[in-house]
């Protein structure tokens, strides 16, 4: 009888560094006596003696001891049919006795068009493939376990099933792949796992799965086998609707929300709600406000709650600081369920340096470039992916595609993308390496975002992917066969800067920087524009935008509406973070509450029943948003009253007939019968005014509207007088 055991392969398998295993253990067809025969080897340290249960015969064989480290053997007829399997009974050390299938029997789940596509970096959903993937075979459920580490010269899975042992479940290598695969009975969801692996130079490494779906609460750092196929889903109609939607064409007015600091409790530790929780709230309050979407700072898990979500370990874990995958889902589901959309932040830009995550992973720089020069952030000591690499390409487009197929997730916003597009971004010279053609641009991730975008939108119609990209760059938002980067939208940065900056100006001195406002207009329609005034403009010392404004009390809120009013108004998207919809005092600090107690206070309540009906004006008129992102829905009536810090325009719809008059006085001096030139005749109603007691405001308006006069005023035929309020903004709507 031959066995084909060598004492180098017994010796490779118990010192850890076999890179098949499957050559020396599970069932292996000899001859004996003339006959085929199977020899069932096991490696099972820590155990006095074992058995094979042979379901075919009903018997269990003893297995001898080949190797005092604890590698068995024992000789069994072949099996009548291939699906027959067999057990082990093992009694170990400590006296207890267990039956378990031996994963060493079960043939790889992968296939070479698997592992040919992932090397090609077209693996759309390789999420279905890598990580921990639940499965039934023959009637065994377990889990597969693959993961990618071509460097590594050994990995096994640990868990809480095998006591965390390294030398119970070796993986097997594919090659050429480098893809180390293992199905192991009876581990089902739930449990924690981690891949131990051990690189060329002898280190030994405990890491999270790359494509684990779950993960302990941080600062523990196991990963946990996840079933999202059990999560009953009841959006159909918004899906079926979404793909049927011209959504650019469409109002869109976002909250954007960090969940571990919009409301908390102090029923839970950290104070944290549950998605299912926070659904129900913010449903509720995006009705209350008028938003049509939510945006979530990201909620893929991050070891240090301080990034924000910002610094991700687990691309394709939801946070488990709020719940589960499946309470993730209730959120999602019953915000589409009561017409919200959710965006999810996204960072594929770059990822934290710990120990767990995909630094190093195989004891090589894998998803990273080697050289600092390419590889490291200098501004946020991370690590920057390298999108020339195929199976890299391939998890981010994969993930990308993850959140939208899992969580049907309506939007990914990409941050920081011109950190991906220069290569020299936030370098000094010589701190960066040029592109084989001496530019700056990082073609690899040129073509990577490119790919991303057009892989996402074909296979998702309807969704939003939004850049926030801060240099001039062009055609961000434009399609890739016209040489765009192909992203549905891009935050206007531009604007944003501009507007605050001339905000923060004493009203008495903006005269002098009148230009600051109207320039954006020259530039507001080369790109699908959003209007952002997001968490980055409220956090590292800048105050909150309440605080950020001039004056005394009055003129401070004054200034806020004036800001969201101008906002609203102005061709783009909208895009606000939470506490500044109702002027909240404090810069936001993710380990506290928002102020709601300032509610109860009438300045407050009044910003945010301002926002709430800009949001319910801007759905409720097309001419604030279905040509955003053409020249045809803007016009200046007046752009020119520097002295005066007044501005006047019109907001045009689709139809010629449909169009607002809109006038904005940015000093806290009262317009009297400021003339306003118009296109036509007739009865103009003042349906919006920002200086509105309702709001906090002075009252001074012209309800309920204004009389045109057949008097030419700023070129146009007809004018109107009116009450321009103090540092506020008055819409007008002609009567048809």
């Amino acid at each position: 009888m031959r066995t084909h055991v060598t004492l180098d392969s017994m010796g490779a398998l118990v010192e850890g560094v076999h890179s098949n295993p499957f050559e020396l253990l599970g069932p292996h067809p000899i001859q004996q006596d003339g006959r085929t025969a199977l020899a069932v080897r096991a490696y099972l340290p820590d155990t006095q003696q074992a058995w094979v249960l042979d379901p075919a015969h009903a018997e269990s064989r003893p297995m001898r001891r080949i190797h005092p480290a604890g590698l068995f053997e024992a000789i069994c007829p072949m099996p009548e049919r291939p699906s027959q399997r067999y057990q082990f009974r093992v009694a170990g050390n400590d006296g207890e006795v267990t039956t378990m299938h031996d994963p060493y029997s079960f043939s790889s789940l992968l296939t070479d068009y698997d592992f040919y596509l992932f090397g090609q970096g077209r693996h759309e959903r390789i999420y279905d493939k890598l990580g921990a993937q639940l499965r039934t075979i023959d009637g065994v459920t377990g889990t597969n376990f693959a993961v990618w580490a071509p460097n590594a010269t050994a990995v096994s899975v640990i868990g809480e099933f095998n006591r965390w042992d390294t030398r119970r479940h070796p993986m097997r290598k594919h090659i050429p792949s480098g893809v180390w695969e293992l199905f192991i009975p009876e581990v089902g969801a739930g449990q924690q796992y981690k891949f131990r692996v051990r690189s060329w130079n002898g280190d030994i490494v405990d890491k999270s799965d790359p494509y684990g779906f779950a993960a302990e609460l941080p600062p523990r750092t196991a990963s946990i086998v996840a079933d999202l196929s059990r999560f009953h889903w009841t959006d159909d109609a918004w899906m079926e609707q979404r793909r049927s939607r011209d959504v650019l064409n469409q109002p869109i007015s976002i909250y954007e929300v960090h969940l571990g600091s919009w409301q908390r409790t102090s029923d839970r530790q950290h104070g944290w709600l549950n998605y299912r929780d926070l659904a129900r709230r913010l449903v509720d309050y995006c009705h209350q406000q008028g938003y049509t979407h939510l945006e979530l700072l990201p909620v893929s898990e991050h070891p240090f709650t301080g990034s924000w979500g910002y610094q991700t370990v687990g691309y394709y874990a939801v946070t488990s600081r709020y719940g589960s995958p499946e309470d993730f889902m209730y959120f999602v589901d019953y915000c589409h369920r009561n017409g919200i959309g959710v965006i999810l932040d996204w960072v594929p830009a770059h990822f934290p340096k710990d120990g767990h995550g995909l630094r190093r992973f195989d004891g090589t720089a894998l998803y990273e470039h080697q050289d600092p020069r390419q590889g490291e952030h200098p501004d946020w000591g991370t690590m920057i992916f390298n999108y020339g690499r195929t199976e890299v390409r391939n998890f981010l487009v994969a993930n990308a595609l993850f959140w939208l197929d899992k969580y049907h997730i309506d939007g990914l916003r990409v941050d920081a993308v011109a950190s991906m597009l220069y290569l020299d971004y936030s370098r000094g010279e010589g701190e960066w390496i040029p592109n084989e053609y001496g530019g700056r641009e990082n073609i690899p991730a040129i073509s990577f975002l490119k790919e991303f975008n057009e892989v996402c939108h074909a296979n998702h119609p309807g969704i939003l992917t939004i850049a926030e990209e801060s240099t001039a760059w062009g055609g961000v938002s434009r399609p890739t066969f016209t040489g765009g980067l192909g992203f549905s939208i891009k935050w206007n940065m531009g604007w944003m800067n501009d507007t605050l900056r001339y905000l923060r100006h004493d009203p008495i001195h903006r005269r002098f920087h009148h230009n600051e406002l109207t320039f954006s207009l020259i530039y507001a329609f080369t790109e699908n524009f959003a209007l952002p005034l997001s968490h980055d403009e409220v956090v590292h010392g800048k105050g909150s935008l309440l605080g950020q404004m001039p004056g005394d009390l009055w003129q401070k809120f004054a200034n806020l509406r004036l800001l969201f009013s101008y906002m609203w108004t102005h061709p783009g998207k909208k895009l606000l973070f939470m506490g500044s919809d109702f002027a909240q005092w404090n810069e936001w600090n993710y380990e506290t509450n928002l102020q709601w107690d300032l509610l109860q206070w009438n300045t407050h309540s009044g910003v945010q029943k301002l926002v709430a009906d800009l949001n319910a004006m801007y759905r409720r008129e097309p001419a604030l948003y279905e040509q955003d992102f053409s020249g045809n829905g803007f016009e200046w009536i007046d752009c020119h009253s520097a002295d005066d810090s007044v501005l006047a325009y019109l907001r045009k719809g689709r139809n010629p007939d449909d169009f607002l008059i809109v006038c904005c006085n940015f000093t806290p001096v009262v317009r009297y019968r400021h003339g306003v030139g118009l296109p036509r005749g007739g009865w103009y109603q003042e349906i919006f005014n920002s200086d509105s007691q309702y709001y906090g405001g002075s009252n001074v308006g012209n309800h309920p509207g204004v009389h045109a006069e057949n008097v030419p005023h700023h070129g146009r035929p007809y004018s109107m007088h009116i009450q321009l309020p103090p540092l506020g903004v008055a819409v007008f709507k002609p009567h048809r």
